[in-house]
């Protein structure tokens, strides 16, 4: 069930660790596979300069999927993403085995999934949040539905609202800004 503003903004400050799912959350969920076998996927550059926005503000961001793709192990090696987690059937496991590995607790972790095989992760994690057009079973137990859908800027905003609750948004901000202040 979303949260009011005030819990999520104090959520949102405790995260150290920002987890997407792939399909349905950084894409649209559709796979162009072509008749060679080779799959393509499309990707948002609005989710992926927020990837490496939240990077440089100090962040780790990690992707956990249920399949295996090499559009999604070259999409993570061009963005910086050291934690690429596929052929995840058990992503709750996965999720453990990263908190431990990266010396995290859940609260500091938010996850960002779009269907059923996300909800386990959905209900550990700090911060849970979905895509406007993840299933409705996930919309009614995240912590925040974004208004936007998978692959289309979800990630983004979701970064966005950690960025400001964490007070590094308007830093980085000023960073684009005309030195003059204008």
């Amino acid at each position: 069930m979303p949260c009011d503003p005030a819990d999520l903004a104090r959520k949102a400050a405790r995260i150290r660790l920002l987890l997407f799912d792939v399909d349905g959350v950084l894409t649209d969920g559709r796979i162009l596979i072509q008749a060679d076998g080779t799959e393509s996927k499309q990707f948002s550059i609005r989710d992926g300069t927020g990837v490496v926005w939240a990077q440089r503000a100090g962040l780790t961001v990690g992707l956990l999927s249920g399949r295996h793709s090499p559009a999604t192990t070259l999409r993570a090696a061009q963005l910086g993403i050291g934690i690429v987690r596929q052929l995840a059937v058990d992503k709750l496991q996965v999720f453990t085995e990263v908190l431990e590995h990266e010396h995290l607790q859940a609260d500091q972790a938010a996850f960002m999934g779009d269907d059923l095989l996300d909800l386990p992760v959905l209900a550990r994690a700090g911060l849970s949040a979905a895509p406007a057009d993840a299933v409705p079973e996930v919309t009614a137990r995240v912590d925040w539905v974004s208004s936007r859908e998978g692959g289309a800027g979800a990630a983004r905003e979701l970064i966005e609202i950690v960025l400001r609750a964490q007070g590094k948004w308007d830093e980085l901000v000023r960073g684009y800004l005309p030195q003059d202040g204008t």
